[in-house]
C-alpha cells in the first residue's frame, strides 16, 4: 500500500452543506413592532353564516308570535260572533215565555182567541229552532249547541202541548178544574225543563269550554223561559181553563179581594227582614244579591196580573225592580224573586237605606195597608 492511499478521505458522511441553507435563521426582534396576526381565511364566511342563521331565526320567531296573535284574534271574534247570534235566539225565545204567561193569565180573553195566538207563539219558537239549526258553531262547541237546539225543541212542544190539551179541558166540561189542570201541567213542565237544559247543557259547559279556549270573557247567554213556575202547576192551570169556559176566575164583584206581604228574605243568607226592627238589619251584598218576597191571596176569589215592586233607596238614589205574579189561587201563597241587583259604593255603609216592597191592589181590594212593607236595612260586602 503507498502512501497515496492512506490519504484517501471518506467525505460521503458529512451533511451536505444544502441542508443548512434551507433554514434561514430569523432575525432576532430588538423592540420592533410585532407583525399582525392574520385571521385564517376560513373563519370570516363562517361568522356571516352564524349571523344570517341568527337573523333568520328571529324573522322565524316574529312570524310565530304573529300568527298566533292573529290566530289569537280571530278565535275570540269567532266565538263572539257565535254567541252575538245565541243571544238574539235567547232574547226571543225569552219573550215567547214571558207572552205564553201573559196571555194564560189576561181576564177576559175568549178560549179561541187563546188557541189562536198559542199557534203563533208555536211559529215563533220554530222560527228559533230555524235559526239556530242554521247556526254553525265553533267546533268546541258543538255538542252545547245541539244541546241549545234541544232546549228551543223543548219549548215549542210544550207550546204545542199545552194548546192540545187546553182545547181538550175547555171541551169537556164534566171535567174538574183540578184534572184540568193536571192535564196542562203534563206538557208544561217541557216548558220548565227547556230552563233546566238550556243552562246546564249548554250555558255551564259553553262557559268552561271559552275558558278553556283562553276567551272566556265572551259573554254565553242565558234564556230563562218560565219566570213564575208556579202558574205552570194544576192549580195555576185549572184556574186557567175554568175562567175560559165561562166562569170569572177573579170576579169584580162579591167576596172577599186582597193579599198582603207574608215575608222579605235577602238572597243568598236567607235573612229575613223586620220592619219592626230600630236599627238597620245587617245585609251581606255579593254578587249575587237578590230578594224573595212571599205573598199570600187573603181573598175569597184567584187573582191574576198582580205587579209586586221592590224599591232599594239611599235617600238620594234608587233602584227599582218589578215583577208580576201571573196567577195565584184563593188563600194560597207564592214568592216572587228578585235577583241579580248590583249595588254601587253609595249604597254600602249607608245608615238610611231602605228596601220597600210593594203589592198593587188587587180589584175591589179593601185593605191595602198590608200590600206595603219597608224594612231599615245596612248592606256590606261579604268577608
Amino acid at each position: 500500500m503507498t502512501e497515496r492511499d492512506t490519504d484517501i478521505e471518506f467525505d460521503f458522511f458529512e451533511e451536505p452543506e444544502t441542508r443548512e441553507a434551507a433554514r434561514p435563521e430569523r432575525p432576532p426582534m430588538r423592540g420592533g413592532p410585532r407583525p399582525p396576526i392574520r385571521t385564517p381565511q376560513g373563519i370570516t364566511p363562517l361568522l356571516r353564516l352564524v349571523g344570517l342563521i341568527a337573523f333568520a331565526i328571529v324573522i322565524v320567531l316574529l312570524l310565530v308570535y304573529a300568527v298566533e296573535g292573529c290566530q289569537s284574534s280571530s278565535k275570540h271574534a269567532k266565538y263572539a260572533n257565535y254567541m252575538t247570534k245565541v243571544s238574539q235566539i235567547a232574547s226571543n225565545s225569552h219573550s215567547i215565555g214571558t207572552r205564553l204567561a201573559s196571555l194564560l193569565g189576561q181576564p177576559g180573553v175568549k178560549a179561541s182567541d187563546v188557541q189562536t195566538k198559542l199557534a203563533g207563539l208555536a211559529r215563533d219558537e220554530q222560527q228559533d229552532i230555524d235559526t239556530a239549526s242554521a247556526i254553525n258553531p265553533p267546533g268546541r262547541l258543538r255538542d252545547e249547541h245541539s244541546r241549545l237546539i234541544d232546549a228551543l225543541q223543548y219549548r215549542y212542544s210544550g207550546i204545542v202541548g199545552i194548546s192540545d190539551s187546553l182545547r181538550q179541558a175547555v171541551s169537556r166540561k164534566n171535567l174538574a178544574a183540578a184534572q184540568a189542570g193536571a192535564l196542562l201541567e203534563a206538557p208544561a213542565q217541557r216548558l220548565l225543563a227547556s230552563d233546566v237544559v238550556w243552562d246546564d247543557s249548554f250555558k255551564a259547559p259553553s262557559i268552561q269550554v271559552l275558558r278553556d279556549q283562553g276567551v272566556g270573557d265572551v259573554r254565553v247567554p242565558g234564556s230563562k223561559f218560565v219566570q213564575d213556575p208556579d202558574f205552570f202547576t194544576a192549580a195555576g192551570l185549572g184556574a186557567v181553563v175554568t175562567r175560559l169556559r165561562g166562569a170569572n176566575v177573579s170576579p169584580t164583584v162579591g167576596g172577599l179581594h186582597g193579599t198582603n206581604i207574608v215575608t222579605t228574605k235577602a238572597l243568598p243568607q236567607g235573612t229575613e227582614l223586620s220592619t219592626q226592627s230600630t236599627s238597620p238589619q245587617p245585609v251581606v251584598a255579593g254578587t249575587n244579591l237578590g230578594f224573595a218576597v212571599t205573598v199570600e191571596d187573603s181573598g175569597d176569589s184567584a187573582e191574576v196580573h198582580i205587579p209586586v215592586t221592590l224599591t232599594i233607596t239611599n235617600g238620594t238614589k234608587n233602584i227599582v225592580k218589578t215583577q208580576t205574579i201571573a196567577f195565584i189561587d184563593k188563600k194560597a201563597q207564592t214568592t216572587v224573586t228578585f235577583r241579580n241587583i248590583q249595588l254601587d259604593s253609595n249604597f254600602f255603609g249607608s245608615q238610611s237605606t231602605k228596601v220597600k216592597v210593594e203589592v198593587k191592589p188587587v180589584p175591589n181590594e179593601k185593605t191595602v195597608s198590608n200590600n206595603t212593607a219597608e224594612y231599615p236595612v245596612i248592606f256590606s260586602l261579604p268577608q
